[in-house]
């Protein structure tokens, strides 16, 4: 029999220390100490208890890894899930399986963020905010790559650490899915479009992108299918000064030119039957400072899908959906032994039908697993749920963004509104319909072809 050392709630205690003292994450140890290099992050358990990996010692013996929750035995483990996945399991049918931890931090980053973030650690280049809230190196110009607080302090830090560089790369160019279902778990529509971003600044190089000093980054979503979209785009260009709301440009293909929407489409579907808005994705679909009253209002070890799911995906990257379901994909969530729940407030957006929202990041990393929208109301409203992970199961691998190392990237999204009960169930495929994922395209094509509105205009004729 094992004894052990600290009680289950000795985790949740010391963190919620930790956040009042100011401290970094890490419970045994700073995390900090941790990002001294490379084999240090390969053993998280010098940080946090065993027990706070523990899915047996957080329910007490009821749980183990392998099993699967539904409603018969949500009551063992509804203090390790956020409000949603409770009403999902409870009420709408939803299972999910316990899968292993993850306790190598090196398998939550590309590889090129973690050695960049590295190399900035050992050089002594670490992150500030000026007196504008941005986030700028120590001789106060613009952040020059890789991930600016290894060891978040409090909301502020670890939302930079979400908005600055989404995807952990210079570039990203996803194929996705999407199917949307009504509350009967009818399919309703589906669609078919590539996300595209591109880094103007913070990138690994330390250099801003043909001389764009001013922009952060820019992001294009083209839809392929359906035929009632297909042509459709929108085109949002970043400023580095996150108090700054980004321009955004669509192409409708009905009108056959580009318009500049208000900052108000933010809070409204781009297409019908979606239920996400551009608002949702990356709990920083925003730019930071447009967001505000940023706190911690709980922090403890909870079940999370920040790490895995790979090992599900089929050759075409795509995950198994429950039979019985189909609003589902069939997942597995593991313990997180840090997550904190970070509350924010749509400060610059006046006319927002949004109150709040609440975005559970895994403090390791900084990466999150839901964002719940409230409703004027303060009422629950919808859910960004998710995924991601190290894109190599065994032998089977994806080349990431380095041409050497496996890639990380998001697994799957599902934007399930809480009050209808109507769902986007969003997967990260590697081909759909023509559209074909690639970590290593070439950024002056990305940007020739998918991030000016001159760009928007031909892929419209296309």
């Amino acid at each position: 029999m094992r004894i052990r050392k600290y009680d289950v709630d000795y985790t949740r205690r010391r963190l919620m220390h930790n956040m009042a003292m100011g401290l970094g994450a890490g419970v045994l140890m700073p995390l900090d100490k941790l990002w001294a290099s490379e084999a240090g992050l390969q053993d998280l358990t010098k940080a946090y208890p065993e027990e706070a990996f523990s899915i047996e010692a957080q329910t007490k013996g009821k749980i183990k890894v392998g099993d699967i929750i539904d409603a018969n035995n949500l009551e063992h483990v509804e203090h390790l899930l956020s409000p949603t996945f409770i009403q999902q399991i409870r009420e709408d049918g939803r299972r999910i399986r316990i899968g292993k931890p993850e306790t190598d931090i090196t398998r939550m980053f590309t590889h090129q963020n973690l050695q960049k973030t590295l190399e900035n650690k050992a050089s002594g280049y670490l992150a500030q905010f000026d007196s504008t809230g941005n986030v700028v190196g120590p001789d106060g110009n613009p952040w020059q790559g890789g991930f600016p607080f290894p060891n978040p302090k409090n909301a502020e830090e670890i939302q930079a650490n979400a908005a600055l560089s989404w995807g952990r790369a210079d570039a990203n160019f996803y194929a996705v899915r999407q199917r949307d279902f009504d509350s009967n778990g009818s399919q309703q529509y589906a669609y078919d479009f590539a996300w595209v971003e591109l880094q103007m600044q913070a990138r690994m190089d330390g250099k801003a992108f043909r001389g764009h000093k001013d922009e952060i980054r820019r992001q294009t979503v083209y839809f392929e299918t359906s035929d009632e979209v297909k042509g459709t785009s929108f085109l949002s260009i970043w400023k580095y000064d996150q108090r700054e709301i980004p321009d955004l440009y669509g192409y409708l293909p009905q009108f056959r030119r580009v318009r500049q929407f208000p900052a108000n489409q933010r809070f409204e579907p781009l297409i019908p039957g979606a239920t996400w808005f551009l608002t949702d994705p990356w709990a920083a679909g925003d730019p930071m400072r447009t967001w505000g009253e940023y706190k911690i209002v709980e922090r403890k070890p909870m079940l999370g899908t920040t790490s895995g799911n790979f090992a599900q995906k089929n050759d075409n990257w795509e995950l198994p959906v429950q039979e019985d379901n189909p609003k589902y994909f069939d997942l597995e969530l593991s313990m997180i032994p840090d997550v904190a729940v970070v509350e924010s407030k749509p400060i610059g957006y006046p006319r927002a039908p949004v109150s709040k929202r609440h975005a559970y990041f895994d403090v390791r990393n900084s990466t999150y697993t839901s964002c719940i929208r409230f409703d004027l109301q303060g009422k629950p409203w919808v859910d960004f749920e998710s995924g991601f992970g190290y894109y190599q199961d065994g032998d089977r691998m994806v080349v990431g963004h380095d041409g050497k190392h496996p890639a990380w990237s998001w697994t799957y999204v599902m934007s399930y509104n809480l009050q209808n009960k109507r769902m986007s169930r969003v997967d990260h495929p590697l081909s759909a319909a023509g559209i074909r994922s690639d970590f290593q395209m070439d950024e002056d094509y990305m940007y020739d072809s998918y991030l000016t509105t001159s760009a928007q205009q031909a892929l419209g004729r296309v």
